[in-house]
């Protein structure tokens, strides 16, 4: 039976064969490749347009948002939201009711939404 040291002095013997006959072939083959490989990447850089940054063109007339007050909800539901929030997108043109404030909102019958951040719980 081989103890440890022998069997670990066949394995390094085996590598620094390998190395000796396949090293310098396996080197000149990963520097070939390489070469080829940045080759074909400048001549696709070569292909691509430049790049050209150009003025925006400035608008006629400057667009304002549209709102019917400070918050929104709808007419046959409970809560009510900022235009902004997640749950307005839900509400149909034709069932949204505008509130100038949470106050007026609430006095509607209304309660604030949980999901929309920034609404003052009652």
């Amino acid at each position: 039976m081989e103890n440890i040291q022998d069997i670990w002095l066949k394995i390094k013997g085996w590598g620094e064969d390998f190395v000796h006959e396949w090293g310098l072939i396996l080197i000149v083959f990963l520097v070939a490749l390489g070469s080829f490989g940045l080759g074909r990447l400048s001549s696709i850089e070569e292909a691509r347009p430049p790049v050209v940054v150009k003025e925006a063109p400035i608008q006629a007339q400057a667009r304002s948002m549209v709102l019917g007050g400070l918050l929104v909800a709808a007419k046959t539901g409970s809560v009510y939201y900022y235009p902004w929030c997640t749950g307005v997108s839900r509400i149909s043109a034709a069932n949204k009711i505008w509130f100038e404030s949470e106050s007026t909102a609430r006095r509607a019958g209304y309660m604030p939404a949980k999901n929309c951040k920034g609404l003052a719980p009652q």
